[in-house]
């Protein structure tokens, strides 16, 4: 658009900042009223009753700090910064925290958040549940599945809902995840801008499902892969494989 690109960075600075400053207007934690409609629609999903919102964690890729770099590198080798959420039944975000890098625990993400911290005040399940993956404590406004369900106390049955319930968080990563596509690569900043930028995303996210706008769909996937030949030959593995050897990797 012929724009200097350290203008670019300025606009995207100043736009970025402007969102996160108003993060808590779009991304807060349901009155008494909103309680009511989550957990009538979680329950109506699942039949999982007096849920108020599923936790889960995703990592989102960034380029390797100068700055303590091993910190950064997840389990599976690259560098991230773990992003919590809490959704609610319509996968619109309810509380997010982007501000530890990967290597941080998802509990200790979620004690050391604010909302983490005002839920040790917590009064009885009369205010709701959360419902989290085995990767957090088991509290009692934060359940989690059974490791080992014994058999005649409801317990496999609990896990089974739990699980409905909560599949679809994977969806709702997915489908942010698609909205912005810096999400699923990998933001080349540091890591302070890198989770500004995944805040705000957070936020435009949110004002999406709110102003009812469509999903972004998958990209059409063109099949460029060649025509397989037919084959004749021992029908083993060992044939199999050289027929693939020779026709497509000679």
């Amino acid at each position: 658009m012929g724009f200097d690109k350290s203008t670019v960075s300025r606009v995207i600075d100043r736009v970025t900042d402007s969102l996160v400053a108003r993060k808590d207007d779009f991304i807060s934690w349901p009155n008494n009223q909103w309680k009511n409609v989550v957990r009538a629609g979680f329950y109506e999903k699942a039949g999982f009753p007096n849920v108020v919102g599923c936790i889960d964690w995703t990592h989102i890729g960034i380029t390797g700090p100068s700055i303590d770099e091993p910190a950064f590198v997840n389990r599976k080798g690259f560098h991230s910064i773990n992003v919590q959420a809490i959704y609610d039944n319509e996968g619109k975000f309810t509380n997010i925290s982007a501000i530890w890098p990967s290597s941080a625990h998802d509990s200790h993400v979620f004690r050391t958040s604010a909302l983490g911290q005002a839920l040790e005040g917590y009064q009885g399940i009369g205010q709701g549940v959360l419902l989290g993956d085995s990767g957090y404590p088991c509290r009692q406004f934060l359940l989690t599945p059974y490791r080992q369900s014994v058999a005649g106390r409801g317990q496999a049955r609990f896990s089974r809902r739990h699980c409905s319930t909560r599949s679809t968080i994977e969806r709702t990563f997915g489908i942010w995840k698609k909205r912005f596509h810096i999400l699923g690569s990998e933001i080349r900043m540091k890591p302070d801008k890198a989770c500004r930028i995944i805040i705000a995303c957070g936020i435009l996210h949110k004002i999406a499902i709110m102003r009812n706008e469509p999903e972004v769909e998958e990209e059409q996937l063109i099949d460029n892969q060649p025509q397989m030949p037919p084959y004749n030959g021992s029908q083993d593995g060992k044939g199999t494989r050289d027929h693939f050897a020779t026709t497509f990797f000679a």
